[in-house]
């Protein structure tokens, strides 16, 4: 089994790689200013889902893949990269479009924020490489168990990406009526988020193994 002190330290590296700021913390305030806790929290919910996938991905040994075939690594990279700069339109097209107080989201939205999340997450080959190259240095290397050791750590850093992420969607909403007192802040805010998730795709796009 994984040591105490060893646990011990990837709860803290996982909360320090949690709150690091990133396109995904800035997504998911931005949503929390502009929208509903709720939209905040579901999309946080499909960012985490998608880390299911690369936290089985990486125990099962499928990241691999993603080392050693350029092929799979660009296809899967040049996707997201395409699909950050569609959101990124989305984002800068509605800039301007007025906002309430009381505005709400029916459940299709909530679907369509989850499966975004979702789709955003996946998307990153990054992510698998970095899961398959993060969690083994925290496994017992002795023990046979390496993949649920694996899968184990995975969860928990989904949990703590989930807690962290999800603050972070609930301050931005305590702050909502503070910024939207503002119009234009909102305006700015959008092509902020923007330009992060251009930012993202292009660096995705270049980046390599």
């Amino acid at each position: 089994m994984i040591e105490d002190s060893n646990l011990l330290m990837f709860i803290l590296s996982a909360i320090l790689l949690s709150l690091s700021p990133g396109p995904d913390n800035i997504y998911v305030l931005t949503l929390g200013i502009s929208k509903t806790k709720k939209a905040a929290v579901v999309t946080t919910l499909g960012l985490c889902s998608g880390l299911v996938i690369h936290t089985l991905a990486a125990a099962l040994g499928i990241s691999v893949i993603f080392q050693v075939s350029q092929i799979a690594f660009d296809i899967v990279k040049y996707i997201g990269a395409i699909y950050l700069l569609y959101i990124a339109y989305q984002i800068f097209k509605h800039r301007n479009d007025p906002i309430s107080l009381e505005q709400t989201q029916n459940e299709v939205e909530y679907k369509k924020l989850y499966l975004r999340g979702f789709i955003m997450n996946i998307l990153n080959p990054k992510v698998s490489i970095f899961f398959l190259a993060f969690l083994p240095q925290f496994v017992d290397t002795s023990s046979s168990n390496i993949p649920l050791q694996m899968i184990f750590l995975g969860l928990i850093f989904i949990i703590v990406a989930f807690i962290i992420f999800s603050i972070i969607g609930i301050l931005g909403n305590i702050l909502r009526q503070k910024v939207l007192a503002k119009k234009e802040v909102f305006s700015y805010l959008n092509i902020f988020t923007s330009l992060v998730l251009v930012g993202l795709s292009i660096k995705l796009a270049l980046s390599s193994r």
